[in-house]
């Protein structure tokens, strides 16, 4: 582990890492989950799925089910994105110190940062539901607190006493990435000493999955779902829908020193930038992803030959996919590749916070989560050279950079770089 105490006073430190997601309701089963090289994607379990002749019936559910780790008071009153932040929260605080923490910062300097990507879908739709069929006296008095884009980032806020800001920025796919780049500016900036940062989503609803089958945004496979969420193969054919939530304590390394505890990692640099093209492709060039990589990296420190490892965004959509390769080929050549949505499907908002701890995860244990690659490596991804790793994983020890990138709707792009 690291020495907090050489660190810059404002740098901020990885103490804490949580997450729920369809391969597990932990960090550590997570991380079992991937040594195993299994996939969470499945044959939807719901009704709705056959009775509306849905094009897409496959998606990648919970592992867990929050309805077992919640109060019912809990489950009542907030949306299942929000329940899934506030698992993964619990399970970040927890590993950072706990109530031993909890003693050591006011509430003043202390903020939360924690994005969805599609806000509570299913508590927007089930007030809809209610009113069309019951009338407006039967929609609920929680349901707007519940249905609010900020409510995932509230509930852990309020749950932890955080008063020294609570944000939730949107930006699609990349949010969850998002909030843990702001969650590091508030601590660079002397806002806060500690930030709970990370993103959540729960959107698994027929409109959900019409609207992104629409777009042919999502694999049709839904004879082989083990199979369908596929980055960089040739016949990738879009992404599967998943669920869930991944959040990191981030700390000022000061702050961590004096308290003696244990530092995880350095998020030691991170870039937001926007392509301005198109609200649904990528721009072809990948200029915009190149420069939020260059400049996270640059903003560590860090120099390109030092990447180890990169979790990428990596989709499994046509357009996509490509293009990340291209950037990542030639902006960080020497870095080994898991595109790990092949295994957990694509958790939207929640995405940019579980592949952000399964980065830390892979500089911790040193190693490399697998690509599934059921359908190979796509002859134009292999052509760039970029180093994919395979369905194993791969042994890293002396990992020192690992990055995570986020890519979403709307042409956002977001870097992450931590190290050891």
């Amino acid at each position: 582990m690291l020495d907090a105490a050489s660190l810059a006073p404002r740098t901020a430190v990885v103490t804490g890492l949580g997450t729920t997601n369809p391969l597990a309701g932990d960090v550590a089963g997570t991380w079992q989950a991937l040594h195993t090289s299994r996939t969470a994607v499945c044959a939807l379990d719901e009704d709705w799925a056959e009775a509306l002749d849905l094009p897409v019936r496959i998606a990648a559910p919970l592992a867990v089910d929050p309805s077992v780790l919640l109060t019912p008071r809990e489950l009542r009153r907030v949306d299942r994105a929000s329940q899934c932040a506030l698992l993964a929260a619990r399970e970040a605080w927890a590993q950072a110190g706990g109530e031993a923490l909890a003693a050591r910062v006011p509430g003043e300097r202390l903020a939360v940062s924690l994005s969805p990507g599609m806000g509570p879908v299913l508590s927007v739709m089930a007030a809809w539901d209610t009113l069309r069929e019951r009338g407006p006296r039967r929609v609920l008095p929680t349901a707007v607190p519940a249905l609010m884009p900020n409510a995932p980032a509230a509930t852990v806020g309020i749950e932890l006493g955080a008063r020294a800001g609570i944000h939730a920025p949107v930006s699609a796919c990349a949010s969850g990435a998002e909030a843990i780049a702001y969650a590091a500016d508030l601590i660079a900036l002397g806002r806060a000493d500690v930030v709970v940062a990370g993103g959540t989503d729960a959107a698994l609803h027929p409109m959900t999955v019409a609207a992104f089958a629409a777009m042919r945004a999502l694999s049709t496979r839904n004879e082989d779902p083990t199979t369908a969420s596929r980055p960089f193969a040739p016949d990738r054919d879009g992404f599967v829908l998943g669920e869930g939530a991944g959040v990191l304590v981030l700390e000022a390394a000061e702050h961590a020193a004096a308290r003696g505890a244990t530092v995880l990692a350095v998020l030691a640099g991170t870039a937001v930038t926007a392509d301005a093209y198109d609200v649904a492709r990528p721009e072809p060039s990948g200029a915009e992803q190149e420069r939020a990589l260059r400049l996270a990296l640059e903003r560590g420190g860090i120099d390109p030959a030092e990447v180890g490892h990169v979790n990428a965004h990596a989709t499994s959509t046509p357009a996509g996919d490509v293009v990340e390769a291209r950037v990542l080929a030639r902006t960080v050549p020497a870095a080994a590749v898991s595109a790990t949505k092949s295994s957990t499907g694509h958790l939207l908002g929640g995405a940019g916070g579980l592949e952000a701890v399964l980065a830390v995860m892979a500089l911790v244990e040193g190693w490399l989560p697998p690509t599934l690659l059921p359908g190979g490596i796509d002859a134009e991804v292999s052509a760039t050279g970029l180093d994919v790793v395979g369905p194993e994983g791969r042994e890293a020890p002396g990992l020192r950079v690992a990055v995570s990138t986020s890519f979403g709707f709307g042409g956002h792009d977001v870097a992450l770089a931590f190290t050891a």
